[in-house]
């Protein structure tokens, strides 16, 4: 998904990222309104009682965290702005700690930091690895940006990435009291609204399709982004964030594994490691017996 709205921001004309956001958040905005219809959940449009300030955070801080990443995209290599956004299971678990007296152990610790470890040699960002010339291949991580255009990009990754933690802990905070397609109701409708509203202030221009592979990049975003999304959601109201969303670090492996098959790129040793420690620390995490929370009992029973 990343890798599409990569490859929209570099068409002629270039396909903003607020606009993304709008057919992506659209699609989904759609498909959960339509199944939660279907299916008879109750209050498919305001939500339930009692959660929806949180669920108003969730759609806002979402839409912050999205905008983040796909700006970030714009400006920086998908290896950087993929490096940033996996600094967001090391925010959440400390946010889950401290606002939801969630258990945080050294052991999750380590092992977030040793992913983190891992996504570095496996993206192997220019501004680590500039003496490492081989490990760095020819026109895929080095983009043609100024030094202005570059600290854009940190700077956006870097507001995606309190967003993104806000989302996250929002979610758990709901936990079971909503129905998944509600949080994702909230986060499309707001994400959607204000990207509209972004578009119209800052007087951003449509792009609009002129072949078929533009089409085919926007409905892919859309799609896979609709359902990362009920993934996501799912894990998280089950999960604490700090384990949770841990398990967002094997995209990277699929990645890996998607550019052998498609693109024919053979992983390098570097990337191999990495896949390593990745695997090794949420295999880790996810046999650490789960610690009690506060919230448990309210959870099982909502």
């Amino acid at each position: 998904m990343n890798l599409s709205v990569k490859m929209l921001s570099k068409l002629e004309p270039p396909v903003h990222a607020f606009e993304v956001i709008i057919v992506r958040m659209g699609i989904t905005l759609i498909c959960c309104v339509t199944y939660m219809i279907a299916m008879g959940v109750p209050d498919p449009i305001v939500g339930p009682k009692g959660v929806r300030t949180l669920l108003v955070t969730r759609g806002i801080t979402g839409f912050l965290g999205l905008v983040g990443l796909y700006l970030s995209i714009q400006y920086l290599s998908v290896a950087d702005a993929t490096v940033l956004t996996f600094l967001t299971p090391l925010t959440t678990a400390i946010t889950g700690c401290v606002l939801l007296r969630e258990g945080y152990s050294a052991t999750q610790a380590v092992a977030g930091v040793c992913s983190l470890f891992g996504v570095i040699l496996i993206a192997r960002p220019p501004f680590l690895f500039n003496s490492m010339p081989a490990a760095i291949p020819d026109g895929l991580y080095l983009p043609e940006t100024t030094p202005a255009q570059r600290m854009m990009g940190v700077g956006a990754g870097m507001i995606g990435i309190v967003g993104a933690t806000g989302a996250y802990t929002a979610i758990r905070a709901i936990g079971r009291r909503a129905h998944p397609m509600h949080a994702m109701t909230f986060f499309s409708l707001w994400c959607t609204i204000m990207a509209s509203l972004g578009m119209v202030v800052f007087g951003i221009p449509v792009a609009y399709p002129i072949s078929w592979k533009w089409s085919l990049l926007l409905l892919m975003v859309g799609v896979f982004g609709f359902v990362a999304q009920i993934l996501l959601t799912l894990g998280l109201q089950r999960e604490t964030v700090s384990r949770g969303s841990t398990g967002v670090y094997f995209q990277m492996l699929f990645a890996v594994v998607l550019e052998r098959l498609i693109f024919g790129v053979m992983p390098s040793l570097l990337s191999v490691l990495g896949a390593a420690i990745i695997m090794s620390s949420a295999l880790c995490v996810a046999l650490t017996r789960r610690e009690p929370t506060r919230d448990s009992t309210t959870d099982s029973t909502a």
